[in-house]
Protein backbone atom coordinates (compact mmCIF):
# COMPACT_ATOMS: atom_id res chain seq x y z
CA UNK A 1 0.00 0.00 0.00
CA UNK A 2 2.07 2.89 -1.25
CA UNK A 3 0.59 6.25 -0.44
CA UNK A 4 1.88 9.31 -2.12
CA UNK A 5 1.34 12.83 -0.99
CA UNK A 6 -0.47 13.61 -4.23
CA UNK A 7 -2.89 10.74 -3.64
CA UNK A 8 -3.50 11.85 -0.07
CA UNK A 9 -4.05 15.42 -1.19
CA UNK A 10 -6.49 14.38 -3.93
CA UNK A 11 -8.35 12.15 -1.47
CA UNK A 12 -8.43 15.00 1.03
CA UNK A 13 -9.75 17.36 -1.64
CA UNK A 14 -12.51 14.96 -2.70
CA UNK A 15 -13.53 14.39 0.91
CA UNK A 16 -13.46 18.13 1.52
CA UNK A 17 -15.71 18.61 -1.52
CA UNK A 18 -18.12 16.01 -0.15
CA UNK A 19 -18.10 17.70 3.25
CA UNK A 20 -18.87 21.03 1.58
CA UNK A 21 -21.73 19.43 -0.37
CA UNK A 22 -23.16 17.88 2.79
CA UNK A 23 -22.70 21.16 4.62
CA UNK A 24 -24.52 22.98 1.81
CA UNK A 25 -27.31 20.39 1.96
CA UNK A 26 -27.59 20.84 5.72
CA UNK A 27 -27.72 24.63 5.27
CA UNK A 28 -30.45 24.16 2.68
CA UNK A 29 -32.45 22.00 5.07
CA UNK A 30 -32.08 24.60 7.80
CA UNK A 31 -33.26 27.33 5.40
CA UNK A 32 -36.21 25.21 4.28
CA UNK A 33 -37.23 24.50 7.87
CA UNK A 34 -36.97 28.21 8.70
CA UNK A 35 -39.17 29.04 5.68
CA UNK A 36 -41.72 26.43 6.78
CA UNK A 37 -41.66 27.85 10.28
CA UNK A 38 -42.36 31.33 8.89
CA UNK A 39 -45.21 29.95 6.77
CA UNK A 40 -46.74 28.21 9.79
CA UNK A 41 -46.44 31.41 11.83
CA UNK A 42 -48.08 33.38 9.02
CA UNK A 43 -50.88 30.82 8.81
CA UNK A 44 -51.39 31.05 12.56
CA UNK A 45 -51.57 34.82 12.37
CA UNK A 46 -53.98 34.62 9.45
CA UNK A 47 -56.12 32.14 11.37
CA UNK A 48 -56.15 34.41 14.44
CA UNK A 49 -57.20 37.41 12.35
CA UNK A 50 -60.14 35.81 10.52
CA UNK A 51 -62.93 38.27 9.68
CA UNK A 52 -66.36 37.72 11.18
CA UNK A 53 -67.75 36.17 7.99
CA UNK A 54 -65.35 33.23 8.34
CA UNK A 55 -65.91 32.64 12.04
CA UNK A 56 -68.74 30.19 11.33
CA UNK A 57 -66.53 28.20 8.94
CA UNK A 58 -63.78 28.13 11.54
CA UNK A 59 -66.26 26.89 14.16
CA UNK A 60 -67.43 24.14 11.78
CA UNK A 61 -63.83 23.09 11.13
CA UNK A 62 -63.17 22.96 14.87
CA UNK A 63 -66.25 20.79 15.34
CA UNK A 64 -65.08 18.43 12.60
CA UNK A 65 -61.67 18.05 14.22
CA UNK A 66 -63.34 17.06 17.47
CA UNK A 67 -64.74 13.97 15.79
CA UNK A 68 -61.38 12.54 14.72
CA UNK A 69 -58.57 13.90 16.89
CA UNK A 70 -56.82 10.53 16.97
CA UNK A 71 -56.30 10.70 13.20
CA UNK A 72 -54.75 14.15 13.46
CA UNK A 73 -52.60 13.03 16.35
CA UNK A 74 -51.42 9.93 14.50
CA UNK A 75 -50.53 12.07 11.46
CA UNK A 76 -48.59 14.51 13.62
CA UNK A 77 -46.98 11.60 15.45
CA UNK A 78 -45.88 10.09 12.14
CA UNK A 79 -44.43 13.41 11.02
CA UNK A 80 -42.59 13.81 14.31
CA UNK A 81 -41.16 10.31 14.05
CA UNK A 82 -40.03 10.99 10.48
CA UNK A 83 -38.32 14.17 11.58
CA UNK A 84 -36.69 12.41 14.52
CA UNK A 85 -35.41 9.65 12.26
CA UNK A 86 -34.08 12.19 9.78
CA UNK A 87 -32.42 14.03 12.65
CA UNK A 88 -30.77 10.79 13.85
CA UNK A 89 -29.56 10.04 10.33
CA UNK A 90 -28.13 13.53 9.97
CA UNK A 91 -26.30 13.23 13.28
CA UNK A 92 -24.88 9.86 12.27
CA UNK A 93 -23.80 11.29 8.93
CA UNK A 94 -22.20 14.28 10.64
CA UNK A 95 -20.30 12.03 13.04
CA UNK A 96 -19.11 9.85 10.16
CA UNK A 97 -17.89 12.90 8.26
CA UNK A 98 -16.10 14.23 11.32
CA UNK A 99 -14.44 10.86 11.86
CA UNK A 100 -13.43 10.66 8.21
CA UNK A 101 -11.95 14.14 8.38
CA UNK A 102 -10.09 13.24 11.55
CA UNK A 103 -8.71 10.13 9.87
CA UNK A 104 -7.64 12.14 6.83
CA UNK A 105 -5.93 14.70 9.01
CA UNK A 106 -4.10 12.03 11.00
CA UNK A 107 -2.88 10.42 7.79
CA UNK A 108 -1.88 13.84 6.47
CA UNK A 109 0.06 14.56 9.67
CA UNK A 110 1.72 11.17 9.41
CA UNK A 111 2.74 11.83 5.79
CA UNK A 112 4.02 15.30 6.66
CA UNK A 113 6.03 13.87 9.54
CA UNK A 114 7.52 11.27 7.23
CA UNK A 115 8.36 14.01 4.73
CA UNK A 116 10.04 16.05 7.43
CA UNK A 117 12.03 13.00 8.52
CA UNK A 118 13.18 12.46 4.97
CA UNK A 119 14.35 16.09 4.77
CA UNK A 120 16.04 16.10 8.15
CA UNK A 121 18.34 13.51 9.54
CA UNK A 122 16.75 13.90 12.96
CA UNK A 123 15.73 10.76 14.80
CA UNK A 124 11.96 11.25 15.11
CA UNK A 125 11.00 7.61 15.39
CA UNK A 126 9.31 7.95 18.83
CA UNK A 127 7.07 10.71 17.46
CA UNK A 128 6.25 8.61 14.39
CA UNK A 129 5.37 5.65 16.59
CA UNK A 130 3.13 7.88 18.70
CA UNK A 131 1.36 9.09 15.56
CA UNK A 132 0.99 5.54 14.29
CA UNK A 133 -0.47 4.45 17.62
CA UNK A 134 -2.83 7.42 17.55
CA UNK A 135 -3.86 6.57 13.99
CA UNK A 136 -4.60 2.97 14.96
CA UNK A 137 -6.62 4.17 17.93
CA UNK A 138 -8.60 6.55 15.74
CA UNK A 139 -9.25 3.82 13.18
CA UNK A 140 -10.49 1.47 15.90
CA UNK A 141 -12.75 4.22 17.26
CA UNK A 142 -14.11 4.88 13.78
CA UNK A 143 -14.83 1.17 13.36
CA UNK A 144 -16.67 1.13 16.68
CA UNK A 145 -18.64 4.24 15.75
CA UNK A 146 -19.58 2.69 12.41
CA UNK A 147 -20.73 -0.45 14.22
CA UNK A 148 -22.79 1.65 16.63
CA UNK A 149 -24.27 3.53 13.69
CA UNK A 150 -25.27 0.25 12.07
CA UNK A 151 -26.85 -0.91 15.34
CA UNK A 152 -28.71 2.40 15.57
CA UNK A 153 -29.95 2.01 12.00
CA UNK A 154 -31.21 -1.49 12.79
CA UNK A 155 -32.91 -0.20 15.95
CA UNK A 156 -34.62 2.54 13.97
CA UNK A 157 -35.76 -0.01 11.39
CA UNK A 158 -37.16 -2.29 14.12
CA UNK A 159 -38.87 0.71 15.74
CA UNK A 160 -40.38 1.74 12.40
CA UNK A 161 -41.58 -1.80 11.73
CA UNK A 162 -43.17 -1.95 15.17
CA UNK A 163 -44.78 1.44 14.63
CA UNK A 164 -46.24 0.29 11.29
CA UNK A 165 -47.65 -2.84 12.94
CA UNK A 166 -49.28 -0.74 15.65
CA UNK A 167 -50.71 1.61 13.04
CA UNK A 168 -52.15 -1.36 11.12
CA UNK A 169 -53.73 -2.73 14.29
CA UNK A 170 -55.21 0.68 15.09
CA UNK A 171 -56.61 0.91 11.56
CA UNK A 172 -58.11 -2.56 11.89
CA UNK A 173 -59.61 -1.69 15.28
CA UNK A 174 -61.06 1.54 13.87
CA UNK A 175 -62.59 -0.37 10.95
Amino acid sequence: MSCTIEKILTDAKTLLERLREHDAAAESLVDQSAALHRRVAAMREAGAALPDQYQEDAADLKDMTKYKPHILLSQENTQIRDLQQENRELWISLEEHQDALELIMSKYRKQMLQLMIAKKAVDAEPVLKAHQAHSLEIESQIDRICEMGEVMRKAVQVDDDQFCKIQEKLAQLEA
